[in-house]
């Protein structure tokens, strides 16, 4: 395993380059992003250990990050001041841009992944779900439907100008961007669901993890009950990511300060816990180029690079 540390710096978010194998991204913030400011953390994994290549400072925290999916140099974050910055790594000044256009806390922001689109999708504390032109600097539209807090907003892999959103209403909704609505509204978890993600194999499956410790598994051609239940963490499911090299594992982290793999196809879906950070843990990507490494952060000032045993036996 592999490890950056980060002083003062408490980790909210981490993504992998879509472009360089050994390039990740962190989001971090100031004393647990209640004061202070924020820090982009561009790292690089080397052979034995993870390097700094060059840090960005915003006036306030970054709660998330994600890569341009058209520009290996750019990238995106959500400010604790309602504003999303982009950034480029190549360029000495860094801030290329800053978006304004939510009243609150900005909590997550993915850039989209289908062909001939160009779009980001930010969720904040305002309740809205806001997507703009990263290349003209607009803002496209601006939904509305959560009754709470969105702390996570995730493009469809496979459909275009289609998200999803997590609340702390304890909806799980899909929207439809091109007709500025919410498509599907699901009452996912009777507590406050705090991250989303989509199957990578199919366009119906998303997973939604929640305050109440579980993580469910659904299928949006039949939403009165979710295809899997999964319990295991023992405090609030931060983030939940779908493995990008096997249709039905996943993996979430949780303020319980752990990591856990999941095959929700098995009577016994929990695969592996991993305990190697001591504060809550925020942020969890898989590494696309390298299967079945991946990266997590957490408050504890540590950004970690792995291979969980459970995958590295697949």
């Amino acid at each position: 395993m592999k490890s950056f540390k980060s002083p003062g710096r408490h980790g909210y978010a981490v993504e992998v380059s879509p472009f360089v194998a050994s390039t990740v991204a962190c989001a971090s913030s100031q004393y647990y992003g209640i004061a202070g400011c924020g820090t982009l953390l561009v790292l690089e994994q080397r052979e034995a250990d993870v390097s700094l290549v060059r840090s960005f400072d915003w006036s306030n925290g970054l709660f998330d990050v994600t890569w341009s999916e058209n520009n290996e140099h750019v990238l995106v974050t959500a400010g604790g001041d309602g504003s999303l910055q982009i950034w480029d790594t190549a360029n000495p000044q860094g801030l290329l841009q800053v978006l304004k256009g939510h009243t609150q806390e900005v909590y997550s922001v993915d850039w989209s992944q289908t062909q001939g689109e160009n779009l980001v999708v930010s969720g904040s504390w305002d309740h809205t779900a806001k997507v703009w032109d990263p290349e003209r600097c607009q803002l496209v539209s601006s939904l509305l439907g959560h009754e709470g807090v969105i702390y996570s907003t995730i493009w469809s892999p496979y459909i275009p100008a289609c998200f999803a959103s997590a609340s702390g209403d304890g909806t799980l909704r899909v929207w439809d961007v091109k007709a500025g609505s919410c498509r599907l509204a699901i009452p996912a978890h009777r507590a406050e669901a705090l991250s989303c993600d989509w199957c990578k194999y199919d366009q119906n499956v998303l997973v939604t993890g929640a305050v109440d410790c579980s993580l469910r598994v659904w299928d949006l051609r039949n939403i009165r009950n979710p295809l899997a239940q999964m319990v295991g963490h023992s405090y609030a499911i931060r983030r939940v990511k779908f493995c990008p090299f096997y249709k039905t594992v996943l993996a979430s982290c949780s303020y319980d300060f752990t990591v856990r793999f999941w095959d929700y196809s098995k009577n016994q879906p929990l695969l592996e816990t991993l305990e190697h950070h001591s504060e809550f843990v925020c942020g969890l990507d898989f590494n696309l180029h390298i299967p079945n490494q991946v990266v997590d952060c957490s408050w504890d000032e540590t950004v970690k690079v792995f291979t969980p045993s459970c995958l590295a036996a697949q």
